[in-house]
Formats: structure tokens, sequence, C-alpha cells
């Protein structure tokens, strides 16, 4: 199982890219957290933005698909795309992440 976190500008594009990974069953849910402020660099300089965060969860199998899906659906030149290996949880939600994930 991964999580795997991508931010998004806007709460229309979040949700657009979240129904879509679920839909074609390359995410099991994703949730969506609206942050206050994203401080960055960008072209040279320092940017603050209001962003909404992506948490998806996924299967190391279907991270190549996912990835490709959100990079072509997302307005970010250069979007966050981080996937983070789970050591440890409920074996059973583990599990259930696995089964949404199938093709």
């Amino acid at each position: 199982m991964l999580i795997v976190l991508c931010t998004c500008p806007d709460l229309k594009t979040a949700e657009k890219i979240a129904t879509e990974l679920v839909e074609k069953r390359l995410a099991a849910c994703v949730n969506i957290i609206k942050i206050e402020k994203s401080i960055y660099r960008w072209k040279g300089k320092t940017r603050a933005e209001r962003e909404y965060l992506l948490i998806i969860k996924t299967t190391k199998t279907r991270y190549p698909r996912l990835e490709t899906r959100i990079k072509s659906m997302h307005p970010y030149d250069v979007p966050e795309i981080i996937g983070l290996k789970i050591e440890k949880g409920n074996n059973r939600y583990i599990e259930w992440v696995k089964r949404s994930c199938l093709a």
C-alpha cells in the first residue's frame, strides 16, 4: 500500500482528480484537505498560495498509472506527486485498499 500526496490549486481541480482516480480504480480513497497556505519557491520567487492536499490511498502496482493520470489532469507544470510506502497498518484496511484498486 502507498499513500500519495498531491497538492491542487483549487477545490474543483482536487475533486475532479480525486473522483477520476477512485472511479478508474487507481485509488481506493482520496481525502481532500484545505491548506490555509503553502509557501514555496517557483521560478526564482517565493510564493504563498492556498491549496488543497489530496491524500490518496493506492497500491504499488497502480502507482505508475495513477501518476500518469494525475499529470494528464493537473494544471501545474510540475505537480507534487509523492508516494509513501506504508510499513504498518490495519490489515483489513490494507486488504480493502488492495481489493478496491483491482482493475
